[in-house]
């Protein structure tokens, strides 16, 4: 850079020495919380999977009319559920949710009249400035996921779908895959979705031991909570895996910077010495003469 010095290089050098110790501590805080986060969702995962399978297996040999929450409708109120994190430097992870959430509303397949719940700082930062309808926002989910949250917020959406205020629940959340991958989803939770018959295939009934409306009102409910659960501990290990990927590119690049300005603090103090020494035997050889 022009008219720069060495006293100049110098702090910057220790600027991104200082940096890149930031970084490089952030990255091992992640690589532990990811691992706690992981055990977490390798254990809610078999349980929420299977209850979503079971009850698309109910919806689909009951009458759609036995509980509100099965009830299909014209699909007109759509609430999107769109789960973010409380924190950034996690790369592109708000970023691709944000997007993915804004291509829905702005799709023809999404009706006007579209509401919003936000989980997470982020998500509720970006769309408080636009024009969308925000109907919940919950911040701190991020921080510590815990059921009790899943449990607020799911008795909130059950509520509006069992008054008749929402057709459709659509949620939006990253999905870990890996600490290099997440996977976007934006999958319906209510109604729940009705398998359909391959060839010849006729679906059959159970024999409840309860009343069918008892069941459902009991087991219908905590679906919603556990998806829900879900997705916000899905959320929570790709948003450390992203923040782990994040802070390890920007350790990296820190150590590239040194070695870059190192080099060209050595080139200007060699620079500078072979000045000297040259003012030193062009004034020995003018005392010479």
């Amino acid at each position: 850079m022009p008219g720069e010095n060495l006293i100049d290089l110098r702090r910057r050098v220790r600027s991104v020495k200082n940096i890149r110790q930031i970084t490089r501590a952030m990255k091992f805080v992640a690589a532990s919380k990811l691992r706690r986060a992981q055990d977490r969702i390798f254990a809610a995962r078999p349980y929420a999977n299977r209850m979503l399978a079971v009850l698309n297996s109910v919806a689909t040999r009951v009458d759609p009319a036995c509980h509100p929450l099965l009830a299909e409708r014209d699909n007109q109120r759509v609430m999107l559920v769109v789960v973010t994190s409380d924190k950034g430097l996690c790369g592109a992870f708000n970023a691709n949710i944000i997007r993915a959430a804004v291509r829905y509303i702005e799709s023809d397949a999404a009706n006007q009249r579209l509401t919003l719940a936000l989980l997470g700082r982020k998500g509720v930062d970006w769309f408080a400035k636009r024009s969308w309808p925000i109907k919940h926002q919950y911040l701190n989910v991020s921080s510590g996921v815990s059921y009790s949250y899943a449990q607020e917020i799911a008795r909130a959406i059950v509520d509006y779908y069992v008054k008749s205020e929402l057709d459709s629940v659509q949620l939006v959340y990253n999905e870990f895959k890996s600490v290099i991958q997440q996977r976007l989803v934006i999958e319906p939770l209510l109604p729940i979705r009705r398998l359909e018959p391959k060839g010849r295939e006729v679906f059959l009934d159970y024999i409840y031991e309860q009343p069918p409306a008892l069941i459902f009102d009991r087991l219908l409910p905590k679906h919603v909570e556990t998806q829900i659960f879900r997705a916000m501990l899905e959320s929570e290990a790709a948003e450390h895996g992203a923040r782990m990927t994040a802070m390890d590119s920007a350790t990296r690049n820190a150590e590239d910077m040194i070695g870059t300005l190192t080099l060209r603090m050595n080139q200007m103090r060699q620079a500078s010495i072979t000045k000297e020494l040259i003012e030193i035997v062009s004034g020995a050889e003018a005392l010479a003469e």
